[in-house]
């Protein structure tokens, strides 16, 4: 999709309903599922942080960034994942957290990025962490210097590409509560997206969409 017509999206998001959790669902096996269905959060406390889901011109072709999370011991090792990281108590807001995240992990200033929207929350059980993604746009082409001590690859994906149907598939899955479970995903190049990163962009497409089928843009 061409940037200029990615922008006439933007004066709807503020007004559009999130499908939050049923938008999660449709990317959850359901073994997920009966887990977070037994979880007391008053008890477990869980840690908070915040991504950025960060839409940009790259030639003039709407572009999301998604990083490759490096490989190490821990259960996101090598993971699909949007740049964003905790929440530090010198952070205002969350929405800041994915900005200082964003600008450490892949080189992009929060001055370069207009904040449209806040998305719904998401519990990772693997990790303990309660996630708030945020919607953000730059409107100029960009240069990433990704950490090398958190990001081994960039992924710069179309928007065209993720808004088609293709790249959903079901796969299976070694996870951290069950051995080669047949899971909900998103193909995208070489790369497998599952687990909290798809759920996230399952909300997202959808939002997309029908904001898309509304106005026949």
């Amino acid at each position: 999709m061409d940037f200029q017509d990615f922008l006439q999206i933007v004066p709807h998001l503020s007004a559009v309903n999130l499908p939050g959790e049923a938008a999660h669902n449709v990317m959850v096996p359901q073994q997920r599922l009966e887990i977070t269905k037994k979880i007391n959060f008053d008890e477990i406390k869980p840690r908070n942080a915040a991504v950025m889901m960060l839409f940009y011109p790259k030639d003039g072709i709407t572009n999301l960034v998604l990083i490759v999370r490096n490989s190490y011991i821990g259960v996101h090792s090598s993971q699909i994942a949007f740049p964003g990281g905790k929440y530090e108590t010198e952070d205002a807001n969350f929405e800041q957290t994915a900005l200082r995240e964003t600008h450490e992990e892949i080189g992009v200033h929060s001055s370069k990025i207009q904040v449209l929207k806040a998305f719904t929350q998401l519990y990772i059980p693997p990790s303990n962490f309660m996630v708030y993604p945020f919607l953000g746009i730059c409107r100029e082409d960009l240069f990433f210097y990704p950490d090398p001590t958190e990001v081994a690859d960039i992924i710069e994906l179309p928007l065209t590409t993720f808004l088609s149907d293709s790249i959903v598939i079901n796969t299976f899955m070694t996870t951290s509560y069950a051995k080669s479970i047949e899971v909900p995903a998103f193909q995208i190049e070489k790369h497998i997206v599952w687990g909290a990163t798809a759920m996230m962009l399952s909300e997202l497409k959808i939002v997309l969409n029908s904001i898309l089928n509304k106005t026949n843009l």
